[in-house]
């Protein structure tokens, strides 16, 4: 890819680019004619460094961790690894939508203010000039049928907020088998460089488990939730004598 290219992917500059190239954070690109092109480890290195800067590392931390990193590792398996340790878990495109877009979604949020300045806070929406940024359009179509539905919508975003912690305890513990039996004895081993390419795919073939297995377990458990909620309406009719109780024949 181009790095205008590059840029708008990793969501940063071309100046930045062209910066952390010259402060030895990125490697050069791969020069074909006066063209310089960039490859998914370019990619994977600058979210990589947007990751730590976030983490509060300044760039002169970062290039000492780079620098310390690439002792004795091929460069094209060093960025193959921090490409898989980087890219995103969803391939969600964000959308743009006005005001008046969201409320014919969500009525309910006209009489209301601080149902949308909750949604702000939540970062279900991201006001970006007179529009506002949707990062995930899924959680908030999920929202929408929940509130045509007949739930409230500040029952569906207390949920979102709870849901959102329950996925980070789980995403966590996901992270600590690999640490503990992936990464920990690669660390614990002096890091060869031969062994790198293996981490890296031990990486690879974790992120698809992690959601399938989530998925998986939250069928059974809806399945198992739904007909107990079934069995104790029943129950709670028959015990009201709202049905009587008669014998199916």
């Amino acid at each position: 890819m181009t790095v205008d290219v590059l840029a708008r992917r990793a969501r940063t500059t071309t100046r930045n680019i062209r910066n952390y190239q010259s402060f030895g954070l990125l490697p050069p690109p791969t020069l074909v004619g006066r063209v310089g092109y960039y490859d998914e480890g370019h990619l994977g290195r600058l979210r990589l460094i947007a990751r730590l800067q976030e983490q509060g590392f300044t760039l002169a931390g970062i290039r000492e961790l780079v620098q310390a990193w690439e002792q004795g590792r091929s460069l094209a398996d060093l960025l193959g690894f921090e490409q898989a340790l980087t890219e995103p878990w969803n391939a969600e495109e964000p959308e743009y939508l006005t005001v008046q877009q969201l409320l014919e979604l969500f009525p309910q949020a006209a009489q209301d203010v601080s149902i949308g300045l909750r949604a702000v806070e939540l970062g279900l929406i991201q006001p970006e000039g007179e529009r506002f940024r949707v990062p995930s359009p899924t959680m908030l179509r999920v929202g929408a049928d929940l509130v045509a539905a007949g739930v409230p919508l500040a029952a569906t975003q207390d949920e979102f907020a709870a849901l959102r912690g329950d996925m980070e305890r789980v995403a966590a513990r996901f992270v600590a088998l690999f640490e503990r039996y992936v990464w920990q004895p690669f660390v614990a081993a002096g890091m060869p460089p031969e062994r790198l390419p293996e981490v890296t795919e031990a990486l690879r073939r974790t992120r698809p488990l992690a959601a399938t297995s989530i998925q998986a377990m939250l069928a059974q458990a809806m399945e198992h939730q739904s007909a107990a909620s079934t069995a104790a309406q029943v129950k709670l009719i028959s015990e009201d004598g709202s049905v009587p109780n008669q014998e199916v024949p």
